[in-house]
């Protein structure tokens, strides 16, 4: 019988792994339910729709997505390269006529004969076939039930309330310093103390500042699950003295005395180069958490590697369930791609999509996986998803997951574009065809 492998979902991922295997002569089935059926954010019939902003972000290398992007050109990204064609003037940014882009898209992978697209829901998985899951954060109910079947219950979330998360560098530890409450345990908090002032401003500013205001299906399962800081601050001017910024059990070095209210960071990868905002999860505009959370002392000059952000997303805890290839543990047969991993943003979702097809085709020839050094931004992302991380969450490319530089750079800009340089220096060594 003629190889083939299943792709489920026509989304930015499963397009762009589609393409990958395409080309390299394995046949592709891609399921897409539209326009058979529509989830509550989709409206256009064709694939690879772009729901929220038009833009892929910065094409700069001194920017984590423009290095990502300069990464999918060189590995032939069929996504990118219809983004580039489809441009639309946005300064530095690259943003895209979105019908255009979905247009073009569709055109090319419709002319592709390795390429069968099916359009109907698939809610039962075949594990013994090949198949990419790429579903997206809006999975089916019915697809969303299997899933959950295959990776078991509890590792599959339905909406994403995450807290932002900075860079360790571009924290004040002349403000912040390490300890856990009351002495115990590793010292592996960093406590950012507050006085009264300090932290009545911060508080009247936070109840005021601007919100996302979330789809209708969203609201509903959102809220029930997790309180976003600045709805819990509303409640009193001392309810977060009484909750994340308890500051019982601590001293500051500075005073030798009790703060008046304490903002604690925990670290959030292996490496110990970011660090998340406990209990900051929140639904406050990006402009404004930069602008709020740069008032808590300590956190004037952070970098914000990702913001807090509530809404319906589902995705599994990749950080135990997946290997670096976006190859599903407990089964060598499924891989997944796109939001679904834990990878958030479009040109994140198209990176996995690559990086599941074209290690989807390799299982077909029995060849060795294809894995990218964590100096490169696909390689971090990869690294990132697959490392176990007890308190997982979805992650955008940034420059703190990868490894730090060998001399110290003060200028981030000249520091970042010098990441990306060696990245895509390493990129050229593990070039494949």
């Amino acid at each position: 019988m003629e190889k083939y492998i299943n792709i489920i979902g026509g989304g930015l991922a499963g397009c762009e792994a589609a393409y990958q295997i395409a080309k390299r002569g394995i046949k592709v089935k891609l399921y897409e339910m539209k326009p058979e059926k529509f989830s509550p954010a989709h409206s256009n019939k064709n694939l690879a729709e772009i729901v929220c902003s038009n833009s892929f972000k910065s094409n700069l290398l001194s920017n984590a997505c423009g290095m990502l992007k300069e990464e999918l050109r060189m590995l032939d990204s069929l996504l990118i390269k219809t983004a580039d064609e489809t441009k639309v003037p946005a300064g530095q940014a690259l943003a895209v006529d979105r019908e255009k882009f979905s247009e073009e898209v569709t055109r090319k992978i419709k002319e592709i004969d390795n390429i069968e697209i099916i359009s109907k829901e698939v809610t039962k998985i075949n594990e013994d076939e090949i198949t990419i899951i790429a579903t997206g954060p809006l999975t089916s109910e019915n697809l969303s039930t299997e899933i959950a079947k295959i990776v078991e219950e509890d590792s599959l979330y339905f909406y994403d309330a995450a807290a932002p998360i900075v860079e360790k560098s571009s924290v004040d530890m002349n403000i912040g310093f390490l300890g856990d409450r009351y002495g115990k345990g590793e010292s592996s908090y960093i406590n950012l103390p507050m006085n009264e002032e300090e932290y009545k401003k911060f508080w009247n500013e936070l109840v005021n500042a601007e919100i996302v205001n979330l789809h209708e299906f969203e609201k509903r399962e959102i809220f029930e699950g997790c309180m976003p800081i600045e709805v819990m601050a509303k409640r009193g001017v001392d309810t977060l003295r009484f909750g994340p910024l308890k500051p019982v059990g601590f001293d500051d070095p500075r005073t030798g005395k009790r703060p008046y209210a304490i903002v604690q960071l925990r670290q959030d990868n292996e490496s110990g180069t970011i660090y998340n905002i406990v209990g900051f999860q929140t639904n406050l505009k990006f402009g404004e958490q930069k602008r709020v959370f740069s008032l808590i002392p300590g956190l004037e000059n952070a970098e914000f590697v990702k913001y807090g952000v509530m809404h319906r997303n589902t995705y599994i805890n990749s950080s135990v369930l997946l290997d670096e290839t976006f190859n599903f543990r407990k089964n060598k047969n499924i891989f997944f791609a796109g939001q679904i991993t834990g990878v958030e943003g479009y040109v994140e979702s198209i990176a996995s999509g690559l990086m599941a097809g074209i290690n989807a085709y390799k299982m077909v020839k029995n060849e060795s996986k294809f894995v990218l050094p964590e100096e490169t931004m696909i390689g971090a992302l990869s690294k990132y998803i697959s490392t176990t991380n007890e308190r997982f969450q979805p992650m955008n490319a940034n420059f703190g997951i990868l490894p730090p530089l060998s001399e110290k750079i003060k200028d981030k800009k000249q520091r970042y574009e010098e990441l990306s340089k060696r990245g895509i220096e390493i990129l050229k060594s593990n070039m494949i065809g």
